[in-house]
């Protein structure tokens, strides 16, 4: 990309690092204008990040705020590209992480080999020691035993060591009792104890979300302060803020001890961003529909709220406990495949074409006809991406599609186009019903947000699906992940395990045991040097019915004098989210959780006086075919950059611009926001 002109300072920018581009999206304080640039990712992921803050002509001693996302942490997890390390456990629990949960991500699939652990079984080693359930020390730790293996440890010149002891979520010294032993024979080791990453019952899940912390540590500590460093030298004067998987930023600093909250850094700026952009169009309630080139990240806004898991993982069997934005992921994008199975129906996807060599209208190799074909060929997509710098060969994309599912299926090209993009239309369909329907919410009470490089394409055909009365399109939908960056306070997630029946609990205790975790919190902003006023604590109880293992999360005021509001709620969210309620019940505290926020400026977009009489004039035309047209379509093509605050098309038109294309059906009315969204309306068949 071709150096803009400078823009005025101050700014501030975000930056999303992806398998392909990184993504810039910069701010500018005064004005609220966004100004954007895309770079390819490169093998050291800092210099894309600064060729990219260069490409989008800024200085970075303009810069007062730098927050980032990146898939840093999720790629060494899964390449298994990182330090040598360590992990202490009790005896008897050395294979806990490989043996996982027994489970499998295909059940019928028995040849189908899982990931290995992250550490493989000689570089997990053991000692004596046991703590019971209730954290009574059966055995101390066996000093010999531990002396004996820090040596190995010192011998095998490791310095990264996670210990993993049972039941040490109920009484941790055994676990700080090896810490010191093991600091004492290997000094500035850098330990993770599983009681300070999670402090929780399943030693499955705490061990091996102990282990990914320890891995990935070294990795995010390093290239926090290399990128830190770099941009200091260059005149940024602030810290470097990392967006983690709770929708929140930490420090470079603060990311050495929890570096396993950086591996779902990137979804979760997509959820944050989708929610400020329906926010400001005047809608609590929205679903995110963030569509790339391989695959789509689904997430769900309910009353401004972000839906919360600790069930997530990067790859199937391995689990990472931390709290993250509940968004689903799956292989639908601009570059998956369409493809028939062995019966001869036609598939979409999760198969895709990736970057290289890419579709097979990039012209550069690809044989197999993806998303991005289907859609150039009907006229949906124009003849160039990026503004004008990836060119795109329409006949290829024709020729692929008739040799590879048009004549098989007896079909001519364009019935075969518009029934690959129905198939990957369903799959998102169905992947947006699991996070709505099969939760209690209704499609039709809340508006779409689409983005991503592909998904304003898609946006309408789903919102028809599904009966979404609006589509909303962001201003910058190919780099809306990245402006989420700039919506996100430093977060920090704290939380203690709390058995116990509800009508045994003591408000006390409970009001005490919060306390404890707020100092810890206090503590933590305290350390990234967030001021007293801008701190805030959120306190939250798992609660489930007496029995079950499958908790519900619900927020409590400060303080309470009784739990008889939050049951009342717990019953409510369990009848909505799981179809049965039973109030007759036993109900029980399985753990308390609170949230510390270090409060930041946020991003403020700017915002334009609507022109009820501004006139859209096209900039030139051609023949689309829509789905609900037997034929194509002479078709206006607007470019986005031309359409002022106020401005109201009613389709058929095609809407360009350097990152994306908004397909506006016939009949369907866009109209443009004063926050420069475009909000498509479709009307609901009766």
């Amino acid at each position: 990309m071709n150096k803009v002109e400078k823009i005025e300072p101050a700014v501030r920018v975000a930056c999303d690092v992806g398998g392909t581009f990184t993504d810039v999206c910069v701010l500018n304080e005064a004005s609220g204008k966004i100004h954007v640039a895309k770079t390819p990712t490169t093998p050291n992921p800092i210099d894309g990040v600064l060729l990219g803050i260069d490409a989008a002509g800024v200085d970075l001693k303009d810069i007062i705020l730098f927050s980032h996302g990146t898939t840093l942490a999720t790629n060494a997890l899964i390449t298994r590209k990182f330090p040598p390390a360590i992990m202490v456990t009790t005896k008897g629990f050395r294979d806990v992480i490989e043996i996982r949960r027994g489970t499998r991500d295909d059940l019928w699939d028995t040849y189908k080999e899982m990931a290995p652990p992250y550490l493989r079984r000689k570089d997990r080693l053991v000692v004596t020691e046991r703590i019971d359930y209730a954290g009574k020390v059966i055995e101390g730790v066996d000093e010999a035993e531990a002396r004996d293996v820090a040596r190995v440890i010192k011998k095998r010149g490791i310095n990264n060591i996670a210990i993993c002891f049972v039941n040490s979520f109920a009484n941790p010294n055994n676990e700080q009792r090896m810490r010191d032993i093991l600091l004492e024979e290997i000094p500035g080791a850098l330990i993770s104890l599983s009681s300070d990453i999670m402090p929780e019952i399943f030693e499955h899940e705490r061990f091996n979300t102990t282990v990914a912390n320890t891995v990935l540590s070294p990795v995010a500590g390093q290239y926090g302060a290399d990128l830190e460093s770099r941009m200091n030298k260059g005149g940024y004067a602030g810290e470097v803020l990392l967006l983690h998987s709770g929708g929140g930023v930490m420090t470079a600093k603060t990311s050495t001890k929890f570096a396993a909250r950086l591996a779902a850094s990137g979804i979760a700026a997509g959820a944050i961003a989708s929610r400020f952009v329906a926010q400001l169009a005047g809608y609590e309630n929205s679903i995110s529909l963030d569509m790339g080139g391989t695959s789509t990240d689904i997430s769900l806004c309910s009353h401004g709220e972000l839906p919360m898991t600790n069930d997530w993982h990067v790859e199937y069997g391995y689990p990472i406990r931390f709290p993250s934005i509940e968004v689903l992921t799956i292989g639908a994008g601009g570059g998956s495949l369409g493809w028939r199975d062995p019966a001869g129906a036609l598939r979409n996807g999760p198969q895709s074409a990736g970057s290289n060599p890419g579709p097979v209208c990039y012209n550069r190799g690809g044989t197999e006809p993806t998303n991005c074909d289907a859609n150039v060929f009907l006229g949906r997509l124009g003849a160039y991406l990026a503004g004008g710098t990836v060119p795109l060969d329409v006949k290829l994309a024709e020729a692929a599609i008739k040799r590879v599912i048009a004549d098989p299926l007896g079909l001519t090209t364009e019935e075969a186009a518009v029934a690959m993009l129905k198939v990957a239309n369903a799959n998102m369909s169905d992947a947006v019903r699991l996070v709505s329907l099969r939760k209690g919410y209704d499609p039709r009470d809340f508006a779409l947000v689409a983005f991503g490089g592909a998904g304003s394409l898609h946006g309408v055909a789903l919102a028809r699906d599904l009966h979404i009365p609006v589509v909303l399109v962001p201003p910058n939908p190919g780099v809306t992940s990245a402006m989420g960056c700039l919506l996100v306070d430093i977060t920090h997630d704290l939380s203690q395990m709390y058995l116990s029946k509800v009508e045994d609990v003591s408000i006390k205790e409970l009001n005490d045991a919060f306390r404890v975790l707020e100092i810890e919190g206090h503590a933590r902003l305290s350390h990234e040097d967030i001021e007293e006023d801008k701190m805030l604590f959120q306190r939250f109880i798992d609660m489930r019915y007496l029995g079950q293992w499958r908790s519900m999360s619900i927020p409590i005021t400060a303080d309470i004098t009784s739990l008889d509001k939050a049951i009342e709620k717990f019953h409510e969210d369990h009848g909505r989210e799981h179809n049965y309620s039973r109030p007759d019940a036993p109900v029980e505290v399985y753990r308390i959780l609170v949230k510390a926020t270090g409060l930041t400026r946020k991003a403020e977009l700017a915002r334009y006086d609507l022109n009820k009489s501004a006139k859209a004039v096209p900039s030139s035309e051609r023949p689309v075919l829509f789905d609900e047209s037997p034929k194509r379509i002479q078709t206006p093509v607007y470019r986005r950059d031309t359409l002022a605050a106020g401005t109201v098309i009613v389709g058929p038109a095609v809407i360009e611009q350097l990152d994306s294309t908004v397909l506006v059906p016939p009949e369907i009315k866009a109209e443009v926001t004063e926050y420069l969204t475009i909000k498509m309306t479709v009307p609901l068949a009766s």
